[in-house]
């Protein structure tokens, strides 16, 4: 009994020893490290919305409306200054044209004093003494070299021979007045020198203008353009020199100068389709004219020459051409005749106007360009301003070129 209660004894001992070994060992294992603790986050200042102050609002005290004082309607606060106004955009002025008759007495004046050399040296030489063939020779030369051309010297010398030999005296005052009768008949007194711009039985009336580079064509179409505006006209211009880049541009800006409406195309187009074009717009808006600037073509160049044609068959599509002007420069002499000759092969030329008819030219030009061409001079330049171009008038050519 007392071997059992000592196993007893023995097993309980044992099994006090095991479980103590086993807590021990249980101890002495390192347990993980506990995880780390979450920072402290500070979070971001909120961004102030619209409105918000931009610091923090304090407290204040606050008033009432009723306790704030208003200014009176009278009294002077500070004034808001208003932002200036920005102008509206200028519209240019339209220029007034000086009316024909003041522009002829200024052209009557300038071309006497550049004009006269031809007359007074006809007058000197008439007024010899003894007029032998030496001094008739000397008057031919005298008129050859003003270019007024061999047939009409020819026939102007052997009327003032026969003139001369029946009047017997010759007078200062005579022989001024027959040679202001015989040069009269020279550039003619019956030819009807307006320009057609007004049709009977149509509007507009259709008026093209052409010339060699260089002869201020698209100048003169301008001038033109100008004339007729202080006559009470309206003007559409048809910008179809589409070969020189600054044709249209130059034409446009004469017209804006006087309220005209310029036509135009793209540069190195359709000239004929330009013509055409600025015609249907003359017809629409009902003016009363309708001015065509060519090309200042070479008429050397056959192909360019019946472009030009082309030109005015189609412009004729819509209406009769009522003038064709050919523009020519004075000082060109018998060149111009050249020009003159073939520009009217291509096109019917109703009519001349000579440009540049100051100092440096030669007035016998008028005789003999009347005389090639058959068709009268027109209109006349005599300077560079706006208003230098006039209708040519006989009487006060010969009168300058004979002086008083």
């Amino acid at each position: 009994m007392e071997t059992v209660i000592l196993a007893v004894v023995i097993a309980v001992v044992v099994l006090a020893v095991l479980g103590g070994l086993v807590v021990g060992s249980r101890r002495k294992k390192p347990l993980p490290p506990p995880p780390p603790a979450a920072p402290d986050i500070t979070a971001p200042p909120a961004e102030p919305h619209v409105g918000d102050e931009a610091e923090t609002p304090r407290d204040e005290p606050r008033r009432t409306i009723e306790e704030v004082d208003l200014p009176d309607g009278g009294s002077t606060g500070t004034a808001v200054e208003e932002p200036p106004l920005v102008p509206p955009l200028e519209v240019p002025e339209l220029e007034v044209p000086e009316p024909t008759e003041g522009r002829l007495v200024r052209l009557r004046a300038r071309l006497s004093r550049s004009q006269n050399a031809l007359g007074k040296g006809l007058l000197t030489l008439l007024s010899r003494e003894h007029l032998d063939d030496d001094t008739w020779e000397e008057i031919e030369d005298t008129l050859l070299t003003a270019d007024v051309g061999v047939a009409p010297t020819q026939e102007l010398v052997e009327r003032l021979r026969e003139r001369v030999r029946v009047l017997g005296t010759r007078t200062p005052e005579e022989l001024r007045a027959l040679l202001r009768e015989e040069l009269l008949k020279l550039v003619g007194t019956e030819v009807d020198r307006t320009v057609k711009t007004e049709p009977d039985d149509r509007k507009p009336g259709i008026v093209m203008v052409v010339g060699v580079n260089g002869t201020g064509k698209t100048t003169t179409t301008g001038k033109l353009a100008r004339v007729l505006v202080a006559d009470g006209r309206t003007v559409v211009l048809g910008a179809a020199d589409t070969f020189r880049a600054a044709a249209a541009d130059q034409l446009q800006t004469w017209g804006e100068r006087v309220g005209a409406h310029t036509v135009r195309g793209p540069e190195a187009g359709d000239p004929a389709s330009v013509a055409f074009d600025a015609v249907k717009e003359g017809k629409e808006m009902g003016v009363d004219v309708v001015l065509i600037d060519t090309a200042g073509r070479l008429h050397t160049k056959t192909g360019l020459m019946d472009e030009l044609g082309k030109v005015k068959r189609v412009v004729e599509k819509h209406a009769p051409l009522d003038e064709v002007l050919l523009v020519l420069d004075a000082t060109t002499g018998q060149n111009g005749l050249v020009q003159a000759r073939v520009f009217a092969e291509v096109v019917d030329i109703t009519g001349i106007v000579l440009t540049k008819l100051d100092g440096t030219a030669k007035g016998g030009i008028v005789v003999a360009v009347q005389r090639e061409l058959g068709v009268p001079v027109k209109l006349v330049g005599l300077g560079e301003g706006a208003d230098d171009l006039a209708p040519f008038e006989p009487e006060a050519f010969v009168d300058a070129l004979i002086g008083d």
